[in-house]
């Protein structure tokens, strides 16, 4: 199993007032680390594992379903590429889960789960993952994140 790390650089617009970085840009960061990790294009800068080929004209493409993000702390801004693991948990039929954790000072600073669905294009409609593509995630699968327990 492995968790790849992708290094992501800061803009100066993701960062919010109290000089940390804006939760609301923590999305688009999780958005460029998956992009970088498992698709081709000129976002992956050369770490992409092509696991899926996706987009207009591809016959698949692929929506966010979910997405759930804990905070554990503030992220503050540097210059240098800030690394991002992320990992696969779940396989289904058509979907798959995307696990993060962003390096804080002290441990994670941020922990992120998204779901992703396979659609086909003409069809709109979601479509099973096939044997080429499980194959291509498998060695990316590893437990899911770690979220904190939830109050209830």
């Amino acid at each position: 199993m492995t968790r790849l790390t992708i290094p992501v650089h800061l803009r100066w617009s993701d960062i919010d007032a109290y000089q940390h970085v804006n939760n609301a840009k923590i999305f688009t960061i999780l958005e460029e680390t998956r992009i970088a990790a498992f698709w081709d294009g000129p976002a992956s800068h050369g770490t992409a594992h092509r696991v899926f080929t996706t987009g207009p004209g591809s016959g698949t493409h692929t929506y966010i379903a979910r997405q759930e993000i804990e905070y554990l702390e503030p992220l503050p801004y540097t210059p240098g590429p800030l690394p991002v693991q992320l990992w696969i948990s779940h396989l289904g039929g058509a979907s798959l889960d995307i696990c993060y954790e962003i390096a804080g000072a002290d441990g994670p600073a941020v922990r992120a789960l998204s779901t992703m669905v396979l659609v086909d294009e003409a069809t709109g409609r979601p479509r099973r993952l096939t044997a080429d593509e499980r194959e291509a995630c498998q060695p990316f699968l590893d437990e899911p994140v770690p979220f904190r327990r939830r109050r209830g």
